[in-house]
């Protein structure tokens, strides 16, 4: 019951904007011994204090400025969930009233206040508030309990129904199907009537007999050791419904209870998936996964069973390999995806060449092997040769691009070349090597004479040795230069080497030799000794100081002293140390990895610079990257190259700058060569660039009139005299673009202008643009496509399509996406246009822009001016 003192101390809002009645109210409840009475002249605060104290009462007046109370009432019965609004309403006029009460009031006071009246309706609505929310608590406590009732009776078969596996129960004296869980009917595809209604070796659980058995021995083990541990588990196949077998994994318990019969309880478990996964990653283990053939090591296998039965049969077997020629000019010029296409294709017409018994096998990348087994000559082998050229003849068809093809095949034979698989598949390996030097298109047999390939690489070890002692290395410098000033920043030492009788060589075709050989470690000494010397020349001549980055590869950490190297150089030259700078792989910083750290810690007290070259490209965590002492992160040339077009490289590079400035580094990107890969990167804040777009790797002397030159980028275009506003139009249709051209030129805006998706990514590397209108339908990439990847790589912009095309749902669907602002179609309104367009600027500068129209001081950006 609710009792005068819960009353008394319920809590009251007084909402009045005249002071007066306010404290009149106040007056009247604190004399009469209310305890917790709140007022304020204010309706707008009314919402807020009721979300957090949750007033018994409110008395509300219904006439007050800026909010009336009926707003307040309906601000506040959101949060009455109930939809019991504790307002008494306070009013002068009748229709007040009866509009209060509809809206959910409980009472009315008239005005002027009659005190009895006034404290004897608060009374009552007090009583009534306090009542119904005992009675709802009491309600919630019944409903507790009965649902706790509820769960406690149905536990057990809960239980059973819940679990995915199918549980059994069987009689253990008759074997016959006493009760089954829901996850047993959805196995086996019954209702549980029918389910029941089903002998257990129908639905494959066994016979009779064998069960009685099974139970009658865990009867006996129980009796003399108790209940089983671990269960008992066995692989068998139930029978749907269907007729369709179940794998499973059962296991047998046995349920005594005093007095009642003894349950045979079986536990299955689908192990469906399992069986599938398992067929899966046996065939993953030994089956390419793009063209379904044998791998590699499947091939061995095989190839390794083919050699032992020629052995006992006195068969010939031949091995070819073969390889796609100029495979990487299709791969690189289309894309890895139509490259994929392309090896799908060949593996196919590769299979129909051969015959059954034979076996064909991807060895990896482009690369392919056939074993045949012969019984006459080698005939045979010329012949499958022949057809597999042939069957290169017809072009192949991807995605629309015709792919011209031709193959470098090489023939080993078993027992006239090799008798063991290894040798046999590595001598048809060389065998190809010489078809592919011999021209391609061709197949070449493998002789004793191909091992002269060995022999010029024994003779590469030699001349490099020679041109160590005899100075044929050489450096050449690429500069790099500072992407805030446009100055050269520095430059990196690049190896050459001038062979006698073979003119220069470039580093691709010796450094895997240095390396194999462990000559890099005499070699990298030099580089160092040979940068600083010049670092000095450049130093005490007019050119001043250069900064010069040198490789560092990761036999010189393992194998020489480099702090030696580096102390011993910077000595011998007179070169600050902070000249010299050290670019590291993440793989060389990865190995030994202690050791590397003190190291480069001692280098870098002396003031050397440490940089990460190929950045991205290894497989350092962050947790060890942060333990180096390093300065710079280099970005590799595999994420600059399509840095405009590929939101994914844009983003790696965007993150990988974010981190490095994040870190304190600096940023350089290698392998610029354009001027939107440039100015993409400037505008991401990298700090420097290298690259063609600025300066091939050139000779000493060429470097120093370079920097003497004081050649530098060209400016940035965002600097200020760049009109505010920037229009991108894309569209193949030059008449299109020259008449939008025409019909936004009125309005002041910067236009750009591009017939191809590829134009328009390197306009928006060149440019800030805030409104792009596109043409849908255009040849390689269509209007829904290429802003799709405007969106990831600038979303800030602000993306239409204006196309004749009328079908909309890849537009509404890339709309939907947020890919797409606004779709209008062709032929267009051009007044009705001007203003969306306008329209557009206006959205983009609400959400991205000061306020205020860049260029026009106190012009409110939301100022939109009429057509003219």
């Amino acid at each position: 019951m609710i009792s005068q003192t819960d009353i008394l101390k319920a809590s009251i809002l007084i909402v009045d904007d005249q002071p007066v009645n306010v404290e009149l109210l106040e007056f009247l409840l604190s004399s009469t011994g209310y305890t917790h009475v709140s007022a304020t002249t204010d309706p707008r605060v009314v919402a807020g204090w009721h979300a957090e104290h949750q007033y018994d009462l409110i008395i509300l007046d219904m006439q007050m400025p800026g909010m009336t109370g009926f707003d307040v009432m309906e601000a506040i019965r959101p949060l009455e969930t109930e939809a019991w609004l504790p307002v008494l309403v306070v009013t002068a006029q009748p229709d007040h009233k009866i509009k209060a009460l509809e809206l959910g009031a409980r009472d009315f006071v008239s005005k002027p206040f009659d005190p009895v009246e006034v404290l004897t309706r608060i009374r009552n609505m007090l009583e009534v508030r306090l009542l119904h929310r005992e009675t709802r608590g009491y309600n919630t406590l019944l409903e507790q309990t009965v649902r706790e009732r509820t769960a406690e009776l149905q536990r057990f078969r809960s239980a059973m129904d819940a679990t995915a596996d199918a549980i059994f129960l069987l009689d253990a004296t008759s074997a016959e199907l006493v009760d089954v869980n829901d996850g047993a009917c959805r196995m086996l595809g019954y209702p549980r009537s029918e389910m029941l209604g089903q002998t257990a070796s129908r639905i494959g659980l066994g016979a009779p007999a064998a069960l009685c058995e099974q139970a009658e021995r865990l009867i006996a083990f129980a009796a003399a050791l108790g209940p089983a541990r671990v269960p008992e588990l066995l692989e068998l196949e139930l029978m749907r419904r269907d007729l369709i077998a179940v794998p499973v994994e059962l296991y047998w318990q046995l349920l005594q209870r005093s007095g009642q019969p003894t349950i045979l309880l079986g536990v299955a478990r689908d192990i469906s998936e399992r069986r599938q996964a398992e067929e899966l990653l046996q065939h993953m283990a030994h089956y390419d996964s793009l063209t379904g053939l044998p791998n590699r090591t499947l091939f061995f296998q095989t190839l390794t069973d083919a050699v032992a039965l020629a052995q006992e049969k006195s068969w010939r077997i031949v091995v070819l390999f073969i390889a796609l020629d100029r495979f990487k000019n299709i791969n690189d010029s289309l894309g890895a995806a139509l490259g994929d296409e392309l090896l799908r294709q060949f593996s196919n017409r590769l299979v129909q060449c051969v015959r059954i018994r034979d076996t064909v096998g991807r060895m990896g990348g482009d690369e392919f092997a056939l074993i045949l087994t012969m019984t006459r000559d080698q005939q045979d082998a010329v012949h499958m040769a022949n057809e597999v050229r042939e069957a290169l003849r017809l072009p192949f068809d991807l995605d629309g691009h015709p792919a011209a093809l031709s193959a470098s095949i090489g023939i080993a034979m078993y027992p006239d070349d090799a008798t063991d698989p290894h040798t046999l598949v590595k001598y048809a390996d060389t065998a190809m090597e010489r078809a592919k030097q011999a021209g391609r298109d061709g197949y070449r047999f493998f002789t004793a004479g191909m091992n002269v390939q060995v022999l010029a690489r024994l003779d590469m070890e030699l001349a490099l040795r020679r041109a160590l002692e005899h100075n044929e290395l050489l450096l050449h410098y690429q500069p790099k230069v500072n992407l805030h000033t446009g100055e050269i920043a520095g430059a990196e030492a690049l190896l050459r080497w001038q062979r006698p009788g073979c003119g220069m060589v470039y580093p691709a075709e010796f450094v895997p030799v240095l390396e194999d050989t462990g000559l890099i470690v005499r070699v990298g000494a030099w580089i160092i000794d040979a940068a600083c010397r010049q670092i000095g020349t450049w130093l005490r001549s007019d050119v001043g100081p250069v900064r010069v980055a040198v490789n560092v590869a990761s036999r010189q950490f393992i194998e020489g002293d480099l702090e030696l190297m580096v102390r011993s150089a910077l000595l011998r030259h007179d070169v600050p140390p902070e000249l010299l700078e050290l670019e590291l792989t993440e793989t060389a910083l990865m190995t030994n990895t202690e050791r590397t750290i003190s190291v480069l810690t001692n280098l870098k007290a002396l003031g050397v610079k440490v940089a990460i070259d190929d950045f991205g490209t290894g497989y350092s965590s962050l947790a060890y990257l942060q333990r180096f002492p390093i300065d710079k992160l280099k970005i590799d040339i595999a994420f600059v190259r399509d840095i405009t077009t590929n939101p994914n490289d844009a983003a790696i590079a965007q993150a990988i700058i974010s981190m490095a400035h994040s870190l304190k580094l600096r940023v350089i990107a290698e392998g610029v060569e354009t001027r939107a890969q440039l100015e993409y990167l400037r505008r991401s804040r990298c700090d420097e660039i290298q690259g063609y777009y600025f300066s091939r790797p050139v000779a000493p002397l060429e470097m120093g009139q370079l920097v003497l030159s004081g050649q530098s980028l060209p400016p940035d275009p965002e600097q200020d005299g760049q009109p505010a506003q920037t229009l991108l139009i894309v569209d193949d249709d030059v008449n299109v673009l020259s008449s939008l051209h025409r019909l936004f030129r009125r309005d002041g805006y910067q236009i750009l202008t591009a017939a191809t998706p590829g134009e328009g990514f390197e306009m928006l590397a060149l440019h800030a643009v805030q409104v792009i209108v596109c043409d849908q339908r255009m040849p390689v990439m269509s209007g829904t496509e290429f802003l799709s990847k405007v969106k990831e790589m600038y979303p800030e912009t602000i993306r239409i399509i204006l196309s004749g095309y009328t079908g909309l749902d890849a537009v509404l669907d890339s709309i939907n996406r947020g890919a797409i602002y606004r779709f209008y179609t062709k032929p267009w309104d051009d007044t009705q246009l001007r203003d969306n367009i306008r329209l557009a600027f206006h959205h983009y500068w609400l959400m991205h822009g000061s306020g205020r129209l860049v260029g026009h001081p106190g012009e409110d950006v939301t100022a939109l001016q009429e057509v003219k």
